[in-house]
């Protein structure tokens, strides 16, 4: 495989495999795709996030999925080589023919995966698409749409009960066919344990330095972000240009050396 080779979910996982680390990013629009793409990162994500970043929201609930699949048509415009994934917004697969429609919808506007949050009745959503050619990734932690019954942006999983659980529900998503796994604001020692028992990609986002791979919100990861989380880096500090940050991004996740432990949680 060569560096302009289309990634697809056989090379991320291959990556797992082989001990490389997957370097992740979001992104919203085609002029930042290109040089993410020509730095070299491995997954683009048409976050949700755009609800707080792009369009100023404070959380992201009120983000469709036309948002979506129009990011995703601009972003699309903008990669040749990154593996490219889309997340389905809130309220747009709590039922199988909903989730179908609008992931069908989201792949057709260039996407090649679609992201969904939480397990328990989701376990049977993602069964379902992907017994219908959907490409699905899960996303368990800290689940940004379901942030107010969560009680706000804070640490998961830390007792033992629902560490525990939280690997039940990344092995039940893995069977049922998820493809790929993003963990989020969890301790460390928890994302390395649920990365050792899965066999799909784990990309983490404050969930330790022993995840497969590694996400960051653009923005944040630029220093545009205003109040970051403990988990972001600023790699626009002390560069020259937005490709050079995102190529010191990319380094440092495959080197290992970002996250560092002060981005970690115990």
């Amino acid at each position: 495989m060569n560096n302009k080779t289309p990634l697809t979910i056989n090379h991320i996982q291959e990556m797992k495999r082989h001990g490389k680390k997957i370097a992740m990013l979001t992104c919203y629009d085609a002029v930042f795709a290109s040089a993410m793409d020509e730095a070299g990162v491995d997954v683009i994500l048409v976050g949700d996030s755009l609800g707080m970043v792009v369009q100023g929201m404070n959380s992201t609930a009120a983000v469709s999925v036309d948002d979506i699949a129009y990011h995703t048509r601009c972003v699309a415009r903008g990669v040749a080589r990154a593996f490219l994934l889309s997340d389905m917004p809130f309220g747009s697969y709590h039922n199988e023919s909903l989730a179908m429609n609008n992931a069908v919808q989201l792949l057709a506007s260039g996407s090649a995966m679609v992201k969904l949050e939480g397990a328990g009745p989701m376990i049977a959503i993602v069964e379902y698409l992907v017994s219908r050619g959907i490409a699905v990734c899960g996303h368990l932690g800290l689940t940004p749409q379901s942030v107010h019954h969560l009680g706000g942006f804070k640490v998961q999983a830390r007792e033992a009960e629902a560490a525990s659980r939280l690997m039940e529900d990344a092995l039940a998503l893995q069977t049922a066919g998820a493809q790929l796994l993003v963990l989020e604001c969890v301790p460390a020692a928890l994302g390395s344990e649920v990365s050792a028992q899965l066999d799909i990609p784990l990309i983490g986002i404050g969930a330790g330095a022993d995840c497969d791979g590694q996400v960051l919100v653009m923005h944040d990861m630029l220093g545009l972000g205003g109040r970051v989380p403990r988990f972001v880096a600023n790699f626009m500090q002390g560069r020259q240009s937005i490709g050079a940050a995102f190529e010191s991004y990319v380094s440092e996740v495959r080197s290992g050396r970002f996250p560092a432990k002060e981005h970690q949680y115990a």
